[in-house]
């Protein structure tokens, strides 16, 4: 990486006030925009911009970008890539920007008016504020986007020498460091994942570019991201002087990828060095598909490279995601019960309320954890490359501090659903927060004495009425069974009021029939999964949850994953057929 000394209009490019927020502000940001580049620049961008979205948005998209830099003279590219992405939001009507330098945009009550942060180069200590910094991690970790290019791996490091000063952010965007050659270094670059919805705009087809590419370390690893585009080391032949440890014995020099971190959808991309960058079409359609995927429009997957698996492949097109129910595991921790997960090779699983998180953390998995102690889940989570999708407490309160408290906890651990039983008398406040918050709550049923108002369908239907559609069932096919409940009915009564299941396979269809592996028992075990399936019904996760031989239950396990995976592969084809 090279100082850039840029002139004092280019180092206020576009800078704003935290509280200049309103869209107004953003014609004469524009103007400013266009002002700061030179004529033959801003021609070039705006001829190549891209005129049409990816997808459609959902709703009315805004995008933080932030552009700070502090003790680096910031990119050239940093202008260029505001203007691009101002425009590219404006002639698509996909998102609307908004630039600052200012930290306090970081806010909790300002970084909640936006949908994505797009870190521009943003080279050095940006900010020091915990407060903040947490803030920004809750804000991807909840679900929120966050976009980072080039020099943004070596954000929140004490420049120049990128010291280390917020290690969990490296983790959250993939990278540390900033290695490289030269800064027009010619490479071969090969498509990872060449059908990837965000790599579309290169067709499938391998290319050559020159920019100034960096090399990474730790914590970067295919076990925790999506690699989309990475350099042939076959074809390339690196030339020009190393600026710090350019080689990998692996021979893995990736140049960008995607993640999800929580619910948070993040990507990033050293591509983008060079002002020329955000006046290629080809490039600039490729950044636009990646502010579609943060903002939450363009749906695409993110499972990390190191867990593919033919089957995994077929599920991410089912748009099904089967992980371990934590109480397989509850004589376990949970750090344990993650352990086993990664094991069994599976990239999801769900939390449970009265486990024990860990040995070091002897504390029930519950909204009493500290911040600190929640870091080390997340951070446990990451290193396994595994997802919490779902989390399963047996009452959420019905008075709003209860409930409040409840589901920011579950904004914290990134969770989708809430797997509860809650009194009827409670769900008008729940559905308020399910709403507030984006996180599903589904009903559970054990047996007739154990859930008197839900053990059978119709009574969540019944409670369901007219409630938002965050509000349904989760299915416990086990219990369903035992009471006498056939789940392929059971399905076709709930429909889209099903938000997730819990997956049994019973020795016999009795109060005392208990789990084997799927296929092996007398459930219509994959009827039902095709049932699904032909309903159209994409449960938040297929729930794993074998509920015997509590302590020497992997083999069996795995034969479910076996089965499981089969029938997804099965059913992908005959979809593609």
């Amino acid at each position: 990486m090279k100082t850039h000394h840029l002139d004092r209009t280019r180092r206020e490019f576009l800078s704003s006030a935290a509280g200049i927020l309103a869209v107004p502000w953003l014609r004469p940001a524009i103007a400013k925009a266009k002002a700061a580049i030179e004529s033959t620049q801003r021609q070039r961008i705006e001829k190549a911009v891209p005129i049409k979205a990816f997808a459609t948005p959902h709703k009315h998209r805004k995008l933080l970008i932030f552009d700070l830099n502090v003790g680096y003279g910031g990119h050239g590219s940093i202008p260029t890539a505001n203007l691009a992405f101002t425009l590219m939001g404006q002639k698509t009507g996909a998102f609307e920007t908004v630039i600052s330098k200012d930290p306090s945009v970081f806010k909790p009550e300002n970084l909640k008016r936006f949908d994505a942060v797009f870190l521009n180069n943003t080279v050095g200590n940006l900010f020091e504020d915990s407060g903040l910094r947490q803030s920004l991690l809750e804000f991807v970790y909840s679900g929120g986007g966050l976009l980072g290019v080039h020099g943004t791996s070596v954000a929140f490091t004490r420049w120049p020498g990128a010291h280390e000063d917020w290690p969990e952010f490296g983790i959250m965007l993939g990278a540390r460091g900033a290695n490289h050659r030269d800064n027009t270094e010619h490479v071969f670059i090969k498509l990872d994942e060449p059908d990837h919805p965000v790599n579309q705009p290169f067709g499938g087809k391998d290319f050559e570019y020159r920019d100034e590419f960096f090399r990474f370390h730790g914590p970067y690893s295919r076990g925790r991201v999506r690699v989309l585009l990475s350099i042939d080391t076959e074809k390339t032949k690196f030339q020009g002087q190393p600026r710090g440890n350019c080689f990998r014995e692996d021979n893995d020099y990736a140049l960008a990828w995607v993640r999800r971190y929580g619910r948070g959808r993040v990507f990033y991309s050293t591509i983008a060095h060079n002002p020329y960058v955000f006046w290629d079409p080809k490039m600039l359609r490729f950044y636009l598909a990646a502010a579609q995927f943060a903002l939450g429009d363009l749906p695409a997957p993110t499972i990390p490279s190191a867990k593919l698996t033919p089957a995994i492949r077929s599920q991410e097109k089912l748009g099904w995601r089967l992980g371990i129910e934590a109480y397989t595991f509850h004589k376990y921790t949970l750090f344990e019960t993650i352990d086993r997960t990664a094991q069994l090779g599976l990239p999801y699983m769900g939390g449970l309320s009265f486990q024990k998180v860990s040995k070091e953390i002897p504390k029930n998995f519950d909204p009493n954890l500290t911040d600190d102690e929640l870091k080390q889940i997340r951070l446990k989570l990451d290193s396994a490359g595994i997802t919490l999708l779902t989390y399963y407490i047996h009452q959420i309160p019905g008075d709003e501090a209860g409930c409040r408290k409840v589901f920011e906890f579950g904004r914290k651990i990134g969770i989708e659903t809430f797997m509860s039983e809650p009194s009827p008398d409670a769900l008008d406040t729940i559905e308020k927060f399910c709403d507030d918050y984006d996180i599903n709550v589904a009903i559970h049923n054990h047996d007739r004495k154990g859930s008197p108002q839900y053990w059978h369908p119709e009574g969540v239907l019944k409670v369901c009425q007219s409630r938002s559609k965050r509000i349904g069932a989760c299915g416990d096919l086990g219990y369903w069974m035992r009471s006498g409940i056939d789940p392929l009915k059971a399905i076709k009564t709930l429909r889209e009021r099903l938000i997730t299941v819990q997956m049994h396979d019973l020795h016999e269809l009795s109060p005392g029939g208990h789990d084997v592996p799927w296929g092996s028992g007398v459930s219509k075990t994959e009827q039902f999964i095709r049932e699904i399936h032909r309903l159209g019904i994409r449960p938040t996760m297929f729930g794993l949850e074998y509920s015997y031989d509590w302590y020497d239950s992997m083999p069996e396990i795995a034969k479910c994953i076996e089965f499981f995976n089969k029938v997804s592969l099965q059913t992908a084809q005959k979809d593609k057929t």
